[in-house]
């Protein structure tokens, strides 16, 4: 027993040592300061970069976990603050901070961490990405909508645009991931989205697991599914080193 406790406690302290450490950074959106955790690979760089974009919930733990991941695969991470300095701990609070963001200033301050990331040094300015899960998912696509410069674009169950007029501005290749069971994204929503996309001429890579839910990829959601949510991670990955890494 006192051998195998040995072994998981080498094996967390080895993962932990994995995981890259970030830093509190501000960055100007208007007249406002915007906070934000930066994570940075080892090396000199330049490294492809990526806007982080957190669930409902804000920047949790969970969330810069997942900006460490990232760079821990080689790219410059950040994970912007959208709400502030606050974070949720039940739907009900999650719910009344996600509407309490104007979209106008949500949409200014990731357009902001992209001109943030394209002015650093170490990045590769035409190698910036974005990534977003639930609520953020839905604002990953619209820095693809914005930002035609914007090189990749993973959007985790995130809500979609429909009007053909807004589809066309993206450049960006698309990767999306869904379930089946989400209610509030059915699949013939995301279908129809990937449709459009592909008549337009964009490239998109959609995946929708069939007993996944909502919000399936955190283990702190009650929909989590690790076996799907390690697939999914996967995906993201190969798609991020095929699109920011070539």
């Amino acid at each position: 027993m006192k051998t195998i406790l040995l072994c998981s406690l080498l094996v967390i302290a080895r993962l932990s040592a994995l995981a890259a450490t970030g830093k509190q950074i501000g960055y100007k959106s208007g007249d406002e300061t915007v906070r934000a955790m930066l994570y940075t690979p080892e090396g000199k760089g330049p490294f492809p970069a990526i806007i982080v974009i957190h669930e409902w919930w804000g920047l949790n733990d969970w969330v810069k976990e997942q900006a460490g991941k990232l760079a821990d695969q080689g790219y410059v991470a950040l994970a912007v603050d959208l709400y502030r300095g606050k974070v949720a701990t039940n739907p009900e609070e999650a719910h009344e901070l996600m509407r309490g963001v104007p979209e106008d200033r949500a949409t200014r301050d990731l357009n902001a961490a992209f001109h943030y990331l394209e002015s650093q040094s170490n990045v590769k300015k035409d190698k910036i990405g974005s990534i977003g899960w639930c609520w953020g998912g839905g604002y990953s696509l619209g820095v693809a909508l914005s930002q035609p410069q914007l090189a990749a674009d993973v959007i985790n169950y995130g809500h979609l645009a429909t009007d053909p007029a807004s589809l066309q501005k993206i450049n960006a290749p698309i990767l999306g991931i869904f379930g089946a069971q989400d209610r509030g994204i059915p699949p013939e929503d995301v279908r129809k989205f990937e449709q459009q996309l592909k008549q337009l001429g964009k490239k998109v890579d959609i995946t929708i697991y069939p007993d996944a839910g909502h919000a399936f990829e955190n283990p702190g959601n009650p929909a989590y599914r690790a076996g799907d949510a390690a697939d999914a991670w996967n995906k993201t990955v190969n798609f991020l080193a095929a699109t920011l890494k070539k």
